[in-house]
């Protein structure tokens, strides 16, 4: 059997298994069943493992959890598919592009300068409030819940020069990703955006196609980027955002105590991925930094980034109708 005909027959078996009655006289234990791209030393698997943790924590009755690793379910945006018709997967951490079908706005958890620092993210998501907006419409068209905010890398450009400024900034011939947004804002901001496949990255530098990237710590240095690009300048223009979501179907079907519970932990998991995440990345740069791999530049005129970026965020936030979002963000102190 072929891993995709395997990956299809454990699928199906599973889709079984959770529909399956309990026979007579004998109370089922309730299995929920989380699914990942990564291993254990991943954050996103590390937060997941807290979720399970911490719901048996609140709920207290007898439950099992079933986590499915290394692509095993398939890919992130197999999950969301399945959350949303109930089956297979109950919880997972997905990005927000695979919303996008269901919400546009949700796209705008993806947007470059979306907050003022580290500090402004973190204050945004613990408190969850200006992104509810997303998560019901989510809910509603999905029938997938946002039940926790996880995240923390930070992107930062990636370049064989220094970028400390404006002026270095300027007709930086940089890659960006394929959507529109992206490339819009890094043309607002001055630089000279191309779009190129990420694993091409690295011999697009090599070859002077292009003189940067811009990526997460872990990324470049899993892409060994530093080889051609050893140059970090810390423009902070994108800090991500990995919601922990849960199937609407599945949490219809459970005990009052337990969705309690799911929900509360949900949180929880969520600012414990951000700790985990943030300091993961930092640990990243600290680590090729102190191999002497990388050299780290502050980007002095960062205000001006904010203030360029300001008047393409808020045309993007028009666009896919999360006005009132954006200005919920920016309004968080």
């Amino acid at each position: 059997m072929t891993g995709k005909g395997w990956r299809l027959f454990l699928i199906l078996a599973l889709a079984v298994c959770v529909l399956a009655p309990a026979a007579p006289g004998f109370a089922q234990t309730i299995t929920l069943r989380g699914a990942s791209q990564f291993d254990d030393n991943h954050p996103f698997n590390q937060a997941m493992l807290k979720f399970e943790e911490l719901v048996k924590k609140y709920y207290g009755k007898p439950i099992n959890f079933v986590l499915h690793r290394t692509r095993e379910l398939g890919l992130e945006k197999d999950y969301f598919s399945y959350m949303s018709q109930g089956i297979t997967v109950d919880y997972a951490i997905v990005a927000p592009s695979h919303m996008a079908t269901f919400s546009k706005a949700a796209t705008i958890m993806d947007m470059p300068f979306l907050f003022r620092d580290l500090d402004h993210w973190n204050k945004v998501l613990d408190s969850g409030a200006a992104l509810a907006p997303i998560a019901s419409e989510v809910s509603q068209k999905a029938d997938v819940m946002l039940v926790g905010y996880g995240g923390g890398g930070v992107r930062n450009i990636v370049a064989n020069k220094p970028v400390r400024n404006m002026a270095e900034l300027k007709s930086l011939n940089i890659r960006v990703m394929g959507a529109p947004i992206q490339t819009q804002m890094f043309q607002a901001i001055t630089a000279a955006p191309t779009v190129i496949a990420y694993d091409e990255v690295y011999n697009a530098i090599q070859t002077n196609v292009i003189q940067a990237g811009e990526n997460e710590a872990v990324g470049w240095e899993q892409m060994k980027w530093f080889e051609v690009a050893p140059d970090i300048s810390l423009t902070q223009h994108a800090i991500t955002i990995r919601p922990l979501c849960f199937s609407g179907k599945t949490f219809k079907k459970l005990p009052k105590d337990l969705q309690d519970a799911i929900v509360k932990a949900g949180r929880e998991a969520g600012a414990y991925h951000r700790a985990v995440e943030s300091k993961m990345d930092q640990q990243t740069m600290d680590k090729l930094k102190n191999e002497g791999k990388i050299k780290v530049f502050v980007f002095t005129d960062r205000p001006k980034l904010l203030e360029l970026a300001a008047p393409v965020k808020t045309a993007f936030a028009k666009e896919i109708g999360a006005e009132k979002v954006l200005a919920d963000i920016n309004a968080v102190k």
